[in-house]
């Protein structure tokens, strides 16, 4: 008898081809660097007559799949675990597939599932999916672009999680909303008819999926005169506090957490009052930033006191210890993450639009420096995607990069501006941000651990490649299509013939992108090799990183045991692995402040707009290494710093379970506050 049909897990049935059986076998033995095409031939033949030998006319893919096993544990223990291994997490993959009624025709997993479910794929009026994975990056690259062969390296690119766009890129293009940016800034004066049309303003852009960054250093201080009122000002934090609650408002019905930063200068009158003003439970919808200057820092590290001035009239309004300001940002770090520090005389250093004024406020998580209404849409490639054989594919990032520059410059051109404004200058400025994600699972592919020498360097000479030829694709589309129409007037016409993009480059936190390409967070260390995800009604998955499992099948480590007591801390700390092992899975509490400073450092280096990092510190971390960190940054020329003391805040997207780390489905491997997660 030989089987001809097999019987699908919907019961229906199709011709049997034993080539998927063959295929399922072989990405098995590619996990372990070990394709043998004669044995997976004769593994798929064995399977067969073992089917046959039992009278199954008709076998179940169940049936098949056990048969498999049962002889890869025969023949192969390592392989047999790692295909046993991938075959229950499909299986998990599939109830989420049923639960919501999702066709997974890409094998995704199951929190890249959960994710598309919650916000990227398309659904009817009555809340039911109507795309499936491969429709959404369809969709996607269908709008996105100009010709045949660009909607097939696009479609291609994010369909094998090689590049990835922002979120509201995903989530609207080909849609009527079609607002694709991720990022904006907006002014904010210093009058109610400003305050309040900006507030407007941000409420259409948070409505879309964008986020906003805003400077209120502009408003006079708490308790300055009112000359048309003869009231008294109720400064700056009195108004974020307004706009946090309207995004509070505006999140409840949209696909994506709304998301504000809110700047202010060093020397306002009100700085203290911002400082602390995240002090418990306020300003939830915003992350926070002192602007803060060269000579305010010389000062503080001089014991010297420095003027605090009235944005209104430009007087100094009183004298402080600059010490004594920078330890209260230092002391409010320390104990709830806020605030972070952002380095505006280096931000307008390297600002090549000088003409066009200062830049006074950032994106949300603070990688992108913007002017005034400005926008800008961030992509990102999935670098564990680079690697091959063990060896980055220079060849295969080059060209992942030149799609990445023609897609985002793309973006510009098909984008539904949610302003007028914002449409100009985004036009005339044309600023694109292509980073990386994955670059901590590129260092364990390339058995680099994460803060060492070696790290930095390949880190550095990574994004220096990247920013030159995301830089010469962007000269040749300039020559091609006529360079952003700023060009003339920025630092850049001085050292190039034409320049399609006043900037290429930039290191989002990619968040839930990173979910979806299944790959750690932007160039963040992983914060915890095993844990378990919420996934659904209180159910619990154990998650375990995918570099680290097949390592340990290859080398014969793999046990029930182990991966228990790795769930339980996340770390390989306390286990009887080989050092290597240890040195090489090394996590993020396990990396010296020091040595995540450095690795923001080398990627702003080469970086035009600037990096999204979070510094991770241990529970017991002291206030002097939070001050040793913000000094440390300012030195080696970043354009700003976010640490976060594990603990420090009440709600984190990863945290301690009984019955070990437990992480919400929004954790995407980074900074466990989760706060740049968007």
């Amino acid at each position: 008898m030989v089987i001809q049909l097999v019987r699908k897990r919907t019961g229906k049935i199709v011709p049997l081809d034993s080539k998927k059986i063959q295929d399922a076998i072989e990405k098995a033995m590619i996990a372990l660097n070990e394709l043998d095409k004669k044995n997976s031939y004769k593994y798929t033949l064995w399977t067969l007559r073992d089917l046959e030998s039992q009278k199954i006319k008709i076998p179940s893919i169940e049936q098949i799949q056990n048969t498999v096993e049962r002889i890869l544990e025969q023949k192969d223990e390592r392989l047999f675990k790692i295909y046993s291994l991938y075959r229950r997490s499909r299986g998990n993959a599939r109830k989420i597939q049923e639960y919501f009624n999702i066709r997974d025709d890409l094998k995704l997993s199951v929190n890249a599932l959960k994710v598309l479910e919650e916000r990227y794929l398309l659904k009817d009026q009555i809340g039911k999916i109507i795309e499936t994975p491969t429709g959404m990056f369809f969709r996607v690259s269908r709008e996105i672009a100009n010709n045949k062969k660009e909607q097939e390296d696009f479609f291609n690119a994010m369909k094998n999680s090689e590049f990835l766009p922002n979120s509201p890129t995903l989530m609207n293009a080909g849609t009527t909303l079609g607002q694709l940016s991720a990022c904006f800034v907006l002014p904010i004066e210093d009058s109610l008819q400003s305050i309040f049309k900006t507030l407007d303003d941000m409420a259409i852009i948070q409505q879309s999926g964008g986020g906003t960054g805003f400077s209120f250093s502009r408003i006079r201080p708490k308790g300055d005169i009112v000359r048309s009122t003869k009231g008294i000002a109720s400064g700056p934090v009195s108004f974020m506090k307004i706009y946090d609650e309207t995004t509070e408002t505006i999140k409840q019905g949209g696909k994506r957490r709304g998301a504000n930063m809110g700047l202010l200068k060093c020397n306002h009158p009100d700085i203290a009052e911002f400082i602390i003003s995240k002090s418990g439970k306020k300003l939830s919808n915003f992350n926070i930033s002192v602007s803060a200057t060269d000579d305010f820092l010389k000062k503080a590290l001089k014991n010297q006191s420095m003027n605090l001035i009235n944005p209104r009239n430009s007087y100094p309004e009183k004298k402080v210890s600059a010490k004594g300001l920078f330890d209260l940002i230092i002391m409010n770090a320390h104990a709830t993450g806020d605030p972070g520090m952002i380095f505006i005389d280096e931000i307008n250093r390297k600002n090549v639009l000088k003409s066009f004024g200062g830049i006074e406020a950032t994106n949300p998580c603070g990688e992108v420096p913007l002017l005034p209404y400005e926008s800008c849409n961030l992509g990102s490639i999935n670098l564990s995607k680079m690697v091959v054989n063990g060896k980055i594919d220079w060849k295969k990032l080059e060209h992942t990069i030149r799609i990445g520059v023609q897609f985002l410059d793309n973006v510009i051109d098909k984008n539904k501006y949610p302003l007028k404004e914002i449409e100009h200058i985004t036009r005339d400025n044309r600023k694109i941000g292509l980073g990386v994600m994955g670059f901590a699972d590129m260092l364990l592919l390339l058995k680099i651990p994460y803060g060492s020498k070696e790290s930095l360097k390949i880190g550095e000479k990574i994004i220096a490649f990247i920013e030159n030829k995301a830089r010469e694709k962007s000269i040749e589309l300039g020559k091609q299509k006529g360079s952003f129409p700023n060009f003339k007037y920025s630092e850049l016409s001085k050292r190039y013939p034409a320049m399609r993009n006043a900037t290429v480059t930039t290191i989002a936190p990619t968040g839930t992108i990173s979910i979806i390409a299944n790959c750690s967070s932007g160039i963040e260390p992983l914060f915890a090799l095993a844990f378990f995800r919420e996934v659904l009604e209180g159910k619990k998955l154990a998650e375990i990183n995918e570099i680290f499992k097949i390592e340990l099948i290859k080398r014969n480590l793999w046990n029930k045991n182990l991966i228990d007591k790795v769930i339980r801390t996340g770390t390989l700390k306390g286990t009887n692995l080989p050092e290597d092992l240890k040195r090489l899975f090394i996590t993020s509490l396990e990396i010296s402040p020091e040595q995540h400073v450095r690795m923001q450092a080398a990627f702003q280096k080469y970086v035009d707009n600037a990096v999204s990092k979070t510094v991770n510190l241990p529970e017991n971390a002291s206030i002097n290494e939070v001050r040793k960190i913000y000094l440390l940054a300012w030195k080696l020329k970043c354009k700003g710093i976010t640490i976060y003391r594990y603990g420090s805040k009440e709600k984190q997207v990863l945290y301690r379970g009984i019955e070990g780390l437990v992480a919400k489905p929004q954790f995407a491997g980074g900074c466990p506050a989760g706060t740049c997660q968007l």
